[in-house]
């Protein structure tokens, strides 16, 4: 602190003033006001890279749990209809389980909820839909995704991850 501005604060104090001016008031208001706004955008890109890895991991999470329910349909230990290709009929029965050899296997533990709509009603693609396709055949569970209408980081629909 130089030394003019020393003696002003000096003076002040002894005429029993303290604390700030409108003027210093308004320019700390000011700046704070500039370092938000900067920050905002900052913010939502960290938000929305956190949800982001969040539905990456949920997807793999289910297909991972469809694929072993596959696997273990493939060996015989599930019985499955005749046109399921040995895919889940739904996602509830990976959280229910199915009895294999007398023992109840259970492939996930709930059904998470899609980061980017905030509920758990997932889109679903059974073997016999097209790669592309929107509306559920119901025949089986192959493939899961997002019914979220927004666009990721990459550009890429959420949709189509």
């Amino acid at each position: 602190m130089s030394a003019a501005m020393r003696s002003r604060f000096e003076a002040r104090r002894r005429k029993g003033e303290a604390g700030l001016t409108l003027t210093e008031l308004i320019i700390v208001v000011a700046i704070l006001a500039i370092l938000a706004t900067m920050a905002r955008p900052t913010v939502t890109f960290v938000v929305k890279r956190q949800k982001e890895k969040e539905l990456r991991r949920d997807l793999w999470m289910m297909r991972d749990a469809i694929d072993k329910y596959k696997d273990v349909a493939d060996l015989g230990g599930i019985q499955t209809k005749a046109d399921s290709n040995n895919y889940p009929p739904d996602l509830q029965t990976l959280v229910d389980g199915v009895d294999v050899k007398d023992k109840r296997m259970r492939f996930l533990r709930e059904i998470p909820k899609d980061p980017m709509t905030g509920n758990t009603d997932w889109g679903l693609r059974s073997n016999q839909d097209e790669p592309d396709s929107t509306g559920f055949g119901g025949q089986n569970v192959y493939d899961v995704y997002s019914k979220s209408s927004g666009t990721g980081l990459d550009g890429t629909k959420y949709s189509t991850w």
